[in-house]
């Protein structure tokens, strides 16, 4: 079964949440770039039309434009490893929670005959889980990685897990993704 990693939204808005998570990430990527498994990041941002009024865009109506990412913006940049490690790989441009929205993601899952995804990044609770559902919805096996996730509090974080194993897919630490994969290849 073809899988790809898919790393959510991880920029510098969010480097606070990122610090436990941020290392398993590294090491995902890793692993699938050494099995040359396709990886896909996305960039979560607002454009100047969205921040302004009247406001459309239901995350910015939720959070307002000041608690909202500016495309373009230094918050909207990727963290400096995730840029490094994004290098060569397609970044998803996404203004919702659900990277599917909006974008191209689907096509990109296609186009390389994914059967698999493996999700992590931040928000665990917010884009994580709502891409992760949507991949689910899509017919496309779906892993949440435990470790590999950051939000806000512990709380939130371990809600967003526990909703979405329940019904959506497993939810794996990076140590026993690393282990199911083994030496899967591009197929």
């Amino acid at each position: 079964m073809k899988t790809a990693l898919l790393v959510i939204d991880m920029q510098v808005y969010f480097t606070s949440m990122t610090h436990e998570c941020l290392p398993n990430i590294l090491k995902l990527d890793a692993h699938f770039k050494a099995h040359s498994l396709p990886h896909f990041f996305t960039q979560h941002g607002h454009t100047r039309q969205e921040l302004t009024p009247p406001l459309k865009n239901q995350i910015v109506k939720r959070w307002g434009p000041a608690g909202s990412i500016a495309k373009g913006s230094v918050d909207w940049e990727l963290m400096p490893d995730i840029a490094k490690a994004a290098i060569g790989c397609p970044v998803v441009s996404k203004n919702t929670y659900d990277a599917f929205i909006n974008s191209h993601l689907a096509d990109l899952l296609k186009e390389h005959a994914v059967e698999r995804v493996v999700v992590c990044g931040v928000m665990t609770d917010c884009c994580v889980d709502t891409t992760a559902r949507s991949a689910f919805n899509r017919g496309f096996e779906t892993w949440l990685v435990r470790d590999a996730c950051g939000t806000a509090t512990k709380k939130q974080h371990e809600s967003g897990l526990v909703g979405f194993g329940y019904a959506f897919g497993e939810v794996l630490k990076t140590a026993e993704v690393l282990e199911k994969l083994g030496h899967e290849g591009p197929d």
